[in-house]
């Protein structure tokens, strides 16, 4: 597989205040990369470091081979960006912006281009300043993709979308990749990602703390488990087993939480009568709760991210 995107050890920082730290990661062409975290993670700064928006204090990042702070105008040819906060000059109209842009890129295919406008539902004769949150969304979107662009760096891009316009968003998504284009897409939005991601990275606090496929995230959580027996079983040959906790037992029935594969407990509760054997799979969301329910980061601020 050839990169498209690398970083090593990619460090921004802000006087006093964090940025991103000794980022490591890499992005595949083809593949949707999610890029996962609350809101303050470092998520915007590394998209903004990563195509020389933002000089990075140390290391490096490149995209397409290059480095992004030797040559970004020929990175910045090749892709499409939408930012978190999409702004434009209030009174264009829709129409004009697109215009606008895509005169920047020296001209696009106008047939796609609306069949794009269509597909988003976006009304292009009003003005910018006129168009709602969601609308200003779909504008964006229409600017990063109307030039079919190798790779695309979307922050947050569902913001404000209707359930139908992001059902939308999702299979324009799957299209670009089929085309063999690459997509790094930030959010903090557990189901888009868990949905619409080969691989995802977790960053906390400025750090990449996890990258993985989005299935093999799920065995960071806790699987809920709740076995019943025939007889009583003695809840400490459960409480031996690797990656077992909290085991508590009722009359015949033991409930624990059970961190990576189910098969040692299943392996276990073989050797008596079984009668009944439940275990919950964890959803993206519990995964990375769990994953950020310690540290500096608190529990409850991060719920009301992913709320």
């Amino acid at each position: 597989m050839t990169a498209i995107i690398q970083t090593e050890k990619l460090t921004k920082s802000y006087g006093p205040h964090r940025g991103i730290i000794e980022v490591d990661l890499g992005v595949e062409q083809g593949e949707v990369f999610g890029f996962l975290g609350p809101n303050g993670a470092g998520k915007t700064t590394a998209i903004r470091t990563i195509i020389d928006l933002i000089r990075p204090t140390s290391g490096k990042a490149l995209v397409f081979g290059i480095d992004s702070t030797v040559d970004p105008v020929a990175i910045h040819r090749r892709i499409g960006y939408l930012p978190g906060e999409f702004t434009l000059y209030d009174r264009l109209t829709g129409s004009q912006t697109l215009t606008y842009f895509a005169n920047l890129r020296g001209g696009v295919d106008a047939a796609y281009q609306q069949s794009l406008i269509e597909r988003f539902d976006l009304d292009p004769s009003r003005r910018f300043k006129e168009l709602s949150k969601g609308n200003k969304q779909k504008v964006g979107l229409v600017v990063a993709l109307q030039h079919k662009p190798e790779l695309l760096l979307l922050d947050e891009p569902t913001a404000g979308l209707d359930p139908l316009v992001q059902q939308t968003f999702f299979a324009v998504l799957r299209e670009t990749v089929a085309e063999g284009h690459t997509v790094f897409l930030s959010s903090h939005i557990l189901s888009e990602v868990e949905k619409s991601c080969d691989r995802v990275a977790i960053i906390r606090d400025g750090r990449l703390i996890k990258v993985d496929r989005v299935d093999a995230l799920r065995d960071l959580a806790h699987h809920q488990v709740e076995l019943r027996f025939a007889g009583p079983v003695p809840a400490e040959v459960f409480e031996k087993v690797e990656g077992v906790s909290d085991v508590t037992a009722e009359d015949h029935v033991l409930r624990m939480k059970v961190t990576g594969g189910i098969a040692p407990v299943v392996q276990a509760a073989a050797r008596y009568e079984l009668l009944d054997f439940v275990s919950r799979e964890p959803s993206l969301e519990e995964t990375f709760l769990a994953e950020y329910g310690h540290g500096s980061t608190p529990t409850g601020e991060v719920a009301s991210h992913v709320s």
